[in-house]
This record gives structure tokens, C-alpha cells and sequence, in this order.
């Protein structure tokens, strides 16, 4: 499982960083907690979920070059694409939508893309976090990098808990019954 966000203080209630969030809730749920991986930009904790071993990772490079420590840390650990899960946040889905899929093309998303090339293949699960499309003309990389607003936080961290329910019917139940009980748009 692997929650993108960029490192730091400064962009930890961005809505950049909601993939991140979810990782580090997972990690709080299932008693562990992410330490730094020796020599790799990455946070990391392994932990099971019903007898099946699971890595929770966070890398802590920027976004555009989080592929490297994914990458590196997959091969280290001998973990194909196909068991790999990236938790993300997606401005072509409505704020507060939630959307499980596997492969597909990274639409413009700057971590997606260094996945794909790091890892050499966009097969790997994603669970797709909806931040919206950025007000008026607003540049969308400005966008993600400011923090939810007020009126948003509620449904932000309502979206964080889903999103790690979801992690969680997926490794238990698999993707056809994950996307029928997930994909959804925002709430009502």
C-alpha cells in the first residue's frame, strides 16, 4: 500500500497529500508504525491484515519523484506491480468521490507518471481520492498543494476513512467486491 503526499509539515493537510494520510491511518489501525526504510526516501511498516502480510509505505521524496524509493523498495521486498496498491488523490473526480481501479494512464498526475516510469508498467491497483477541479482558472498544481478548506475537512477525513476501509476489502474480498461497495461518488 502506498500513499503518495509530498514530505513535511508544510503539505501534510494539502489536499496533495490525502493518499499519504490514509497509509498513516492504516498504520494506526493495525498497531504498527512507519519508520524510515534505511537508505530509501520512504517511510515504511509491515503489518497483517487477517494472516495476509501487507507493507504500508509513505515516501518521503516529492511527489513528481516518488517511483524511485517505490520502485526500489518493491524490488527489494519482491513485490510485483500487480500487488502493489498507490492511494492518491485525483482532481477529475468530485470532491469527496472515491474510485477503485487497476491500471490506466496517469491523466496528468506528476506521481503516477514517476511510478509508471520507475516501475516500468501501470498494472498496479488504485484507489483514486477526489479533491475536485480547482476553482476558476487556478493553476491545478497550486490547487493540490493548498489545504482543504474549512468547509472541507470534515468530508476530507470522512474520505480518508473510507479509503482505508476500502485498502481493506480489497486485500480481504479483492477488486470486482471492493469496486461494487466503493466506487462511489461524493457523498450526498
Amino acid at each position: 500500500m502506498v500513499g503518495l503526499g509530498n514530505p513535511g509539515e508544510r503539505y501534510a493537510s494539502t489536499r496533495h497529500n490525502i493518499g499519504a494520510r490514509v497509509v498513516e491511518l492504516l498504520a494506526q489501525r493495525w498497531g504498527e508504525r512507519l519508520r524510515k526504510v534505511r537508505f530509501l526516501q520512504a517511510d515504511a511498516a509491515e503489518g497483517k491484515l487477517d494472516g495476509h502480510p501487507v507493507w504500508l509505505l509513505r515516501p518521503l521524496s516529492f511527489m513528481n519523484v516518488s517511483g524511485p524509493p517505490v520502485a526500489s523498495f518493491a524490488r527489494k521486498r519482491k513485490v510485483g506491480v500487480d500487488r502493489m496498491v498507490v492511494i492518491h488523490d485525483e482532481i477529475d473526480l468530485a470532491f469527496g468521490a472515491l474510485k477503485l481501479k487497476r491500471g490506466g494512464s496517469t491523466a496528468g498526475h506528476n506521481g503516477l507518471r514517476s511510478l509508471v516510469g520507475s516501475l516500468g508498467d501501470p498494472g498496479f491497483h488504485r484507489i483514486r481520492l477526489g479533491v475536485g477541479r480547482p476553482p476558476g482558472r487556478q493553476d491545478p498544481a497550486d490547487y493540490v498543494l493548498q489545504a482543504f478548506a474549512k468547509r472541507e475537512r470534515e468530508g476530507a477525513d470522512l474520505m480518508v476513512e473510507t479509503a482505508a476501509d476500502a485498502v481493506e476489502a480489497l486485500i480481504r474480498d479483492g477488486l470486482p467486491a471492493a469496486q461494487d461497495r466503493f466506487n462511489r461518488g461524493p457523498a450526498a
